[in-house]
């Protein structure tokens, strides 16, 4: 009996799986076809899909393991847990939190976008680069030299940066 059960489980895992992945796959789908609709940038489109297929894979380990058993007393134990000791890491590393701000700032209300060519102005060495990638903590430069330069997110607001963007 308990292994029928088990057999259960397993195929209901499957199955709550597999649906998070076709889920995933319609919802990229459709953001393309919204990005060709509405003309957004493609840059914005890539951000959106990373958010939604995290809270897919969080929504699908959850229920999963809802599914086998665990208990919702011992899981809000763990977020808490974990939530707790990520405050005290906040709390202790002020610039980590400061970083997470920037890159929200620098995504939703700057003049730069991924593809945009900036110059940090700094005193003695300016730094030219194409931007990559603009994540959680840092922005990553492109220069001229095919370096990768990762800066950030905080340095980024806080320096005068000259921007050339690109053509649209």
């Amino acid at each position: 009996m308990v292994e029928i059960f088990s057999n259960y489980k397993l195929l209901w895992s499957i199955v709550i799986v597999v649906t998070a992945f076709f889920t995933r796959l319609f919802i990229t789908k459709s953001l393309k076809k919204i990005q060709l609709k509405f003309g957004f940038q493609q840059v914005r489109i890539i951000v959106t899909n990373k958010i939604i297929s995290i809270l897919i894979y969080v929504s699908t380990i959850v229920i999963v393991a809802f599914t086998w058993g665990v208990d919702e007393e011992q899981l809000l134990i763990y977020v808490s847990s974990f939530l707790t000791i990520l405050g005290i890491a906040f709390f202790a590393q002020w610039s980590i939190l400061s970083n997470i701000t920037a890159g929200i700032i620098l995504f939703i209300n700057y003049p730069v976008k991924i593809g945009d060519t900036i110059t940090i102005l700094e005193k003695d060495n300016n730094i030219t680069g194409e931007i990559r990638d603009i994540g959680a903590f840092f922005i990553t430069l492109r220069t001229p030299n095919k370096e990768l330069i990762t800066m950030p997110n905080s340095v980024i607001l806080q320096k005068n940066i000259k921007y050339f963007p690109q053509p649209d």
